[in-house]
């Protein structure tokens, strides 16, 4: 294998009802056009169509499941302010 398998992303999804859904993939453009066949969780079934709003490379696994985590324990703004490149609202500890 070419070591694809040690790639592993965070991603941040906007739904139609504007709500937003964060997950982890290795394959982000793949996972987005299942999100958008309403394959995977009924939370974006039920609000296609989505479109990714944001995406991190987090290495393996476990990191990216460590930043999902992080991130879905976030007020709504963070999250904007996350994929709107807005430093100054994320503070330090953020990437």
């Amino acid at each position: 294998m070419d070591g694809s398998s040690d790639r592993w992303f965070c991603y941040m999804l906007e739904c139609s009802d504007g709500s937003l859904y964060v997950g982890i993939t290795q394959n982000v453009a793949e996972r987005v056009k299942r999100h958008n066949w309403g394959v995977g969780p009924a939370f974006t079934a039920r609000r296609t169509p989505v479109e990714l709003v944001w995406s991190e490379l987090c290495g393996g696994a476990a990191a990216a499941r460590r930043r999902e985590k992080e991130i879905k324990g976030w007020s709504r703004e963070r999250k904007f302010a996350l994929f709107a490149g807005d430093g100054k609202s994320l503070g330090d500890s953020d990437r």
